[in-house]
């Protein structure tokens, strides 16, 4: 376009300038043949008509570049509209690596497919396509067939509904609270909660604030609430205001990006009304960020690694012996979206408002509420189709914000396990240099509570998650004399290699009492095996394999090692060296390794 407009300039700057010349033309030849004979007169006439005339074959020469240049940009105008024609063509699309376009948007012009990739990036889901979905959309029953043949208690608790959002689309947020109040019975919804993260989106102030008013006319009987922070939050901080404001008996906080399902209210509240010390939690159905279509989920409980990362996580053995999908499981913890008594969610502490940005906040709670009193069920027979984002708009990177909560949750809740958060993401024990906030009123909130030792939630409630008591030693793994690291190389593949230290997870090494090592991480669940280095005995290749496979094949898996030293294969009697920059089991010549944090390495 660009191009296009100074071509068209220069067009217009030669015209005039062509015109003047053949109006300066014509008026020389009038004044010429009104000459007289004088001397010399003549002459001069004939040299300024000999220029004249070639100005003249000039000027018909830049006409004729004129008509091409013409010809060119009506051609160029056609290939745009040709182009435009045929945009559903996969080799059209102007962002074949976004992962909004996999399977989505083929259909799209060029510039359709710039504003959904704008509103993408914006928001992590598909705000393009939002925007012209209806508002109140049907939405799949996904539940276990029982569900339907429930029948609860016509008296159950009162609800306020909380909605956390920032920068938020407005169509996402309008859907959520159709939902709410299409999908809730009038008599159980007190009053829906918009907690405001301070947004800075123009349409959340006019635009929105004309469909709450309009939507309170529709709905005199409803409470539409609304809390705006003045600064930035974060997710736990912005859920504990969405608790002090809310009024019901029960109180149910959720993200914005979500549609409640059919009779999603009902099974959660008749929990809560049976238990007042439970808190319960739906199952989410997914919600392709992409094409916005509901994908099933199935019951399962909500867990965590060490570096508290959530996960879902199979129930106890106990809930498939009833072989029935539709009654509530225990589990670990809750995924962020929580149901609870409002009392009872206060006498515990409501959220730790000293968690920051996002992460670690529902870990912290789930562990809260089984060590001092409480229980955690998955609902299955409640559903809510929640939109998994490809990003979080609001921090892209949120590994600084989750290791820095994770810290946090440890140094109040896990007593001599606190470490293993350390090692999961690779922190020294000490001096990790990560500001965790003051924890001295959660920890006298946990000692009032009377709240049970960590050690007991991880044999009672979290048996699956393992322990790393055991480990003597983590983290990147340097060759002193190569000044290169142990890496695991490709994957899949089990071929270890030398490589410039960087310690991120391909680096990750975990000496064990055992005198095992681990290489490229570490697993947290009992259930999952560890990749153990190991000499096959043969050749002078290194291995990396499962470490059961390697038992049964018998490899040489065990390794003596003191920091500063060699590393030496127990069984084969080899060493692991670099040699040309490659890793080789030899006999040993003295080459020195050192990890890089030390527990109790002698």
């Amino acid at each position: 376009m660009k191009l296009l407009k100074l071509t068209l300039a220069r067009i217009f700057i030669c015209a005039s300038v062509a015109l003047f010349l053949i109006n300066y033309l014509n008026r020389w030849r009038v004044l010429n043949n009104n000459q007289t004979d004088k001397s010399g007169a003549l002459k001069r006439g004939h040299d300024k008509e000999q220029t004249v005339e070639k100005l003249y074959d000039l000027l018909m020469s830049f006409d004729e570049k004129q008509n091409r240049m013409q010809k060119m940009l009506e051609e160029m105008q056609k290939n745009r509209e040709e182009k435009k024609k045929s945009a559903g063509n996969p080799n059209s699309l102007l962002f074949p690596e976004s992962y909004l376009f996999r399977t989505w948007g083929r259909n799209l012009s060029h510039d359709e497919q710039r504003e959904a990739q704008e509103g993408f990036k914006k928001y992590g889901y598909n705000v393009y396509l939002s925007d012209r979905l209806p508002i109140k959309r049907p939405l799949p029953d996904t539940r276990d067939p029982r569900c339907a043949t429930k029948v609860y208690p016509e008296q159950l608790p009162s609800l306020s509904v909380v909605l956390i959002y920032l920068n938020e689309a407005l169509s996402i947020l309008k859907r959520a609270i159709h939902s709410i109040i299409h999908r809730t019975p009038a008599h159980l919804l007190k009053e829906i909660i918009l907690v405001d993260d301070h947004s800075t989106n123009e349409d959340l102030r006019g635009s929105f604030d004309f469909y709450i008013a309009s939507t309170l006319k529709q709905h005199p009987q409803l409470k539409i609430l609304r809390v705006r922070h003045d600064r930035q939050m974060g997710l736990a901080h912005a859920r504990v205001s969405g608790w002090t404001a809310a009024s019901a008996d029960v109180v149910a906080i959720l993200d914005a990006h979500i549609e409640v399902n059919v009779q999603w209210a009902e099974p959660l509240l008749a929990q809560i009304k049976a238990d007042r010390t439970v808190i319960v939690s739906p199952v989410f159905d997914k919600v392709n960020y992409y094409d916005l279509e509901v994908v099933r989920y199935m019951p399962a409980a909500h867990a965590f690694d060490w570096s508290l990362w959530c996960m879902y996580e199979s129930f106890s053995p106990e809930w498939y012996t009833h072989n029935d999908a539709s009654i509530p499981g225990k589990s670990p913890s809750v995924m962020g979206i929580l149901v609870a008594d409002r009392a009872f969610l206060g006498e515990i502490g409501s959220l730790d408002a000293g968690m920051e940005v996002y992460g670690g906040e529902n870990v912290e709670l789930g562990i809260r509420v089984w060590t001092c009193g409480g229980s955690i069920e998955v609902v299955p027979c409640s559903k809510i189709a929640h939109i998994e984002r490809a990003h979080k708009p609001y921090m892209l990177d949120l590994s600084h914000a989750m290791k820095r909560n994770a810290l946090r949750v440890a140094d109040i809740w896990m007593d001599e396990y606190k470490y293993h958060v350390n090692i999961a993401w690779n922190l020294p024990f000490k001096d990790h240099g990560i500001d965790i906030g003051d924890t001295s009123e959660r920890k006298k909130l946990r000692e009032k509570l009377g709240c049970k030792p960590f050690k007991w939630y991880l044999e009672n409630v979290y048996p699956k998650l393992d322990n790393w008591i055991n480990l003597v030693g983590y983290g990147g793994m340097k060759n002193l004399d190569a000044l290169l690291c142990l890496d695991q190389g490709p994957i899949p593949g089990h071929v270890p290699v030398a490589y410039a230290c960087h310690y991120y997870s391909s680096q990750h090494t975990f000496y064990q009492e055992s005198s095992k090592f681990y290489i490229g991480g570490i697993q947290s669940h009992k259930y999952n095996d560890n990749r153990c280095l190991v000499d096959p005995g043969t050749g002078n290749v290194p291995g990396l394999y499962p470490c059961k496979e390697a038992l049964m094949r018998n490899m040489g898996i065990y390794w003596d090692f003191k920091q500063g030293g060699e590393l030496h294969n127990r069984v084969t009697n080899r060493c692991l060296e670099i040699h040309h920059h490659t890793l080789v089991m030899r006999n040993c010549s003295g080459q020195r390794w050192e990890i890089q944090h030390v527990i109790k390495l002698s």
